[in-house]
Formats: C-alpha cells, structure tokens, sequence
C-alpha cells in the first residue's frame, strides 16, 4: 500500500484536474529516422489540427472519464454530477451509457467538410479515452461503438474511426489517432479482485510488479488494439498516446516502443506522441490548456478548448473567432501549432455555435493562412502588438485586435530590425509606404472604415 500512495502522489504532480503538464525541452530526443524527421517538418507546417473528444459520456453533461477514478473525485465529480447517487452507481450508469448511446444524425462527410472549413490541416480523434469504450470495430474488447449492446451498432456509419478517418482523407485532412494507454474497463487493468476492492485510481488495481503475468496481459492488449489500428485504418500521421502515467519510470512500462517500431515498416514515418514520457518516442510536446510564454526550440502543439470542457457541455461558452485566431497567431509566432478541441453532441452533430466561430477563422485563412502554414519562428516573435512569421525570405508581420471595438490606426509600428526593401499589404498585394527608425518600421495605411477592427491585418516584409 506504500508504493500505492508514492505512485498516487506521482500522478497529482503530472497531472492537475485531467490536465496534463508537458514535457520540458531537456527532456526532448530529436528522431533518428530520416522519414520520421521529414514528417515532423511536415507536422510544424501544418499549424492547425481539429481535435474531438466523443463517446457515450457526451450524453450525460460529464468530463471524459475522469469521473470514474474515485481519488479523483473531489474534483470531477461535485462540479456536475448534482444527482443524489452513490459514486458506485455511478460509476456503473456510466458504464451503462454505450447502451444508449445512439448518435443518428452522425454524417462523416459532413464532419470532414466542416472541419476543412475551419482551415483545419489534421483531426486528432478520440479512438479510446480512459473509459475503455472503442469508437472503432475492434476484435479485442466488447466494449465498443459496433457491439450488440449499443443501440448504434447497426448503423451504415457504427465504425466511426474507419468512416470518419476515409471522409476526412478525402478532404486532404491528415489523421491523428488518439489512444489512451490507461483503459479503465478491461479487468487486466482495473481489476476487482486486488486489496482495493472497487476503489480506483487512474492507474492499475494492481502493482504491475507483484502480478507480472496480470500486467502481461495488459501489454499484448493494448500492443494488439494499437496494431489494430495501424493495419486496418488506413494512413495515420500520428500516434497521439494519453495517459502519460502509462510508463516505465511509473512503474507501468507496456514497452510503446516495440509497437511503434513494429508499426513504422509499414507505416513509414508516422509520428508517435508518448505525451509528457519524453524520450524517442515523443516526437513533439503538447501543452494542454495553456500556452508557453516564450517560443519552445523543439515541435509543440498546444491542445486547448473552444469551449470550457473537452467533451460537450449543454451550455458550453465557446471562445470567439477573434480569441481562438489570436491564440493561433501567439502558438505560431512561438513556433507550435494548435490543436482546437470541440466535443460533438450525442446525436452526432458538431455545435452549431462552436463551429460558426471556427469556420470564421477559417476564411481569414483563406485569405492570410500563407502568413501561417508552413511557417517558422522569426524574432522578436511577438511584440507591440505585432506577430512575426517567415516562410524563405519573406517576413510576415501579423497585426492583431482584442477586440471589435479596439482602435484601428492609419499608421503602425512594426518592431523588426531587419533590412526591409518593400512592405506589401497582403489583403490587396499593395505596396505601403514606410519610414525606418530605430527598432524597426513606421508604416503609413490608408483609413479603415469597416464597423468593427479587423479580425487581424498582415504585412509582408521584403
């Protein structure tokens, strides 16, 4: 029971209220494989990645998850759970929510053609969270979207990985697989049978130590479900691994390595992303909810949410298109790309709400993504206001408002020190004229006269 406690006392410090911390830039190892660096230039040239977190838990106005772990009741199961029940029965009608879990109006083109919209590149979706329920036909596991108990198992689109997976190829939207390494309903995990009882916490019932073969198990599971996919689901960009207490220095090493290695001569330089573990198989770093203050030197992605919660809230608040653009120019100009997460309804609709303000940013894409895609680092990043990009020897100069009413000036400061011989305004292709001073560019504009400040204005910089 003292090992139990070290390890419970582990998982607070990595992990805050389901959040995860992320990897620090010591910890990086950059990837030996030569297709596996050409596809990280490729990931850090995408910029912008759609992220969905679905399952049954989208009926019942919950986290994903989370509240089945008791030791992390205190904080995710007061917020919304106001029902006068028991944590034990709840925990089994959570258990019970694939039985009712029916999401008709699910239209995989639909989907992708949305998500294009939004200027997304690649969708991150959730093949498995923590809970165990598999969104695809897996031969391994009963508890899954395709079984008999689960009211949507007949449906034309029931796999929903191999579905939704095929639309988006079909759109040029790359796929990232998320997999939770934690699996909170197979017995070789959390097992009923150990001193606890029906006590759970988020990792196994069980030291991985002191029952190697009931560990075993685990491992072939999880290697065969993860095989599953990479054999039967078509191209995958990205391995994207949850539960980063899934590891050996915790204790629980179910040896990702030899899976990934295995997958990778046939699928030639997919990324794996073993979050907060570090090492070889952590290709790039993901902050979640948060943005780092100063750009990072290695491939990050920061995975936030559109509205309060990963999964779908009834009365979520969505961020803006004007905030969730302006987080994507701060991400760029540090050098990451943004994963936005919007969680589906139980019926299989996107939120109206959230996805009219990402289809919002999409078209200012259309008109400026060249200012983003593709893109890398250039001092001083962001400052006065301004956001720097540079793709070859062009220099973007991204102008930002943090608000409709803020003020919109006929002449800006632009802090970059370099030598500029043309300053173009990349709505029009204009050239604009300028004055250097020290520090960087005075630039003269004609008067703007829209009703609300721009969602942002872009400068190229020759």
């Amino acid at each position: 029971m003292e090992m139990d406690i070290d390890r419970q006392k582990k998982f607070e410090q990595k992990i805050k209220e389901g959040t995860h911390d992320y990897s620090t830039e010591k910890d990086y190892v950059y990837p030996e494989d030569p297709i596996v660096k050409e596809n990280l230039e490729w990931f850090q040239d995408q910029k912008l990645g759609f992220m969905i977190h679905w399952g049954p838990y989208s009926q019942l106005d919950v986290g994903c998850s989370w509240p089945l772990s008791d030791s992390d009741a205190i904080w995710c199961r007061d917020k919304r759970l106001d029902w006068d029940i028991s944590g034990e029965e709840f925990k089994k009608q959570y258990f019970d929510l694939n039985k009712t879990f029916n999401p008709i109006r699910f239209d995989p083109q639909k989907w992708a053609e949305e998500i294009q919209a939004t200027g997304a590149k690649y969708l991150i979706f959730t093949t498995k969270h923590h809970d165990g329920f598999c969104m695809w036909d897996t031969k391994y596991s009963d508890y899954k979207i395709t079984a008999p108990d689960c009211p949507y198992h007949t449906n034309r689109y029931a796999d929903v990985c191999a579905n939704l997976f095929e639309a988006c190829r079909k759109k040029g939207i790359a796929i990232a697989a998320y997999f939770s390494k934690a699996d909170w309903h197979i017995d070789s995990y959390w097992s009923k049978d150990g001193e606890r009882g029906n006590y759970m916490d988020r990792g196994p019932s069980y030291n991985p130590e002191e029952h190697p073969e009931k560990w075993e198990e685990f491992v072939q599971f999880t290697h065969n479900q993860i095989r599953e996919l990479a054999q039967n689901y078509g191209r995958i960009e990205v391995f994207w691994f949850d539960g980063g207490w899934v590891c050996e220095r915790e204790g629980e090493n179910i040896r990702l390595g030899e899976v990934i290695d295995e997958i990778r001569k046939f699928q030639p330089g997919m990324l794996c992303v073993d979050r907060t573990v570090g090492g070889l198989y952590e290709n790039y770093v993901t902050p979640e909810q948060k943005v780092p203050e100063k750009p990072l030197l290695v491939p990050w992605e920061s995975n936030l949410t559109l509205g309060t919660s990963f999964s779908y809230r009834f009365d979520d608040n969505y961020k803006s298109t004007r905030e969730v653009l302006n987080l994507l120019i701060d991400i760029v100009a540090k050098g990451g790309n943004l994963a936005i997460n919007v969680g589906p309804r139980p019926n299989g609709v996107l939120p109206e709400k959230a996805m009219e303000q990402l289809k919002g940013m999409g078209r200012w894409l259309n008109q400026f993504g060249d200012a983003i895609y593709g893109t890398r680092v250039c001092a001083p990043y962001k400052k006065d206001g301004i956001a720097f990009t540079r793709k070859k020897d062009m220099i973007y100069a991204i102008e930002t408002f943090d608000s409709d009413d803020a003020a919109v000036n006929e002449e800006i400061w632009i802090p970059y020190e370099g030598s500029v011989s043309r300053i173009l305004n990349m709505e029009n292709g204009k050239e604009l004229p300028f004055e250097k001073k020290e520090g960087g560019y005075v630039v003269k504009l004609p008067e703007y006269c829209g009703e609300k400040a721009p969602l942002g204005r872009v400068f190229c910089l020759k």
